[in-house]
């Protein structure tokens, strides 16, 4: 089954941010440092992913290209107004922090990384979905924590989450047929430092040294592809 892998990965996420709604009731100033470790942590995370990459030129055009798209069709201002809708809906355990602000980071955290990409690859192309059970555990673990300071908006990180696996896992198994396994290796390699460079973003966004539009600069996960391709043609 070439989505167990990936279920699995949502049940950890889902069952992480559900026990961390159960520890919200805690002193504000504990929230404070607890999300200031965290900013911290997420910045080190994306530290290492961004330090991927073999060709900074492929990170840098990504970059740009993704932040003119974001910021033409006001993607960030989509997201809050998405995350202000879901948010009407249920009951929030902690105003000062937004629905979408939790969406983004828990999806940023879990979606973007090699981690994502070879597990749900192997869970389509040889149905060895160990990597993404570890990737479950650690995932699980993660969303409990910010859960506790980020809120409700953790738990629909499992939507991106599943489409993006889901969709790797199932592709997997005509993908070598259409992308060379050397090329392969090497976007995974540029993605990973792209949105390792995101994830760093959102570290500085929590621990509030500055202010991001880091879904404006979502798009640039997408134009990775193409500026890699472009790259190697050079």
């Amino acid at each position: 089954m070439a989505l167990f892998g990936t279920i699995v990965n949502g049940i950890c996420i889902i069952a992480g941010s559900l026990i961390g709604l159960f520890f919200t009731k805690i002193p504000e100033r504990y929230k404070e440092t607890v999300m200031h470790g965290i900013g911290l942590a997420v910045i080190l995370i994306g530290l290492q992913m961004a330090l991927s990459t073999e060709a900074i030129i492929v990170v840098l055009l990504s970059l740009l290209t993704g932040a003119i798209i974001g910021e033409f069709i006001h993607l960030e201002e989509g997201i809050n107004r998405a995350g202000d809708w879901i948010g009407s809906k249920f009951a929030t355990t902690n105003d000062n922090i937004s629905v979408a602000q939790g969406f983004i980071t828990a999806s940023l955290v879990f979606v973007i990384g090699a981690l994502s990409v070879i597990g749900a690859l192997d869970g389509g192309l040889r149905g060895d979905h160990e990597v993404l059970i570890t990737k479950g555990v650690i995932d699980g673990f993660v969303a409990l924590v910010l859960t506790t300071t980020l809120g409700f908006g953790v738990i629909l990180s499992v939507v991106p989450v599943f489409l993006y696996q889901g969709s790797i896992a199932l592709l997997a198994t005509q993908i070598t047929n259409w992308i060379p396994e050397s090329f392969l290796d090497g976007l995974i390699g540029e993605l990973t430092a792209v949105g390792g460079l995101l994830i760093m973003a959102i570290g500085l966004n929590l621990l509030k040294i500055v202010q991001i539009r880091v879904g404006n600069l979502l798009p640039s996960i997408l134009t990775v592809g193409g500026v890699y391709y472009v790259y190697l043609l050079f």
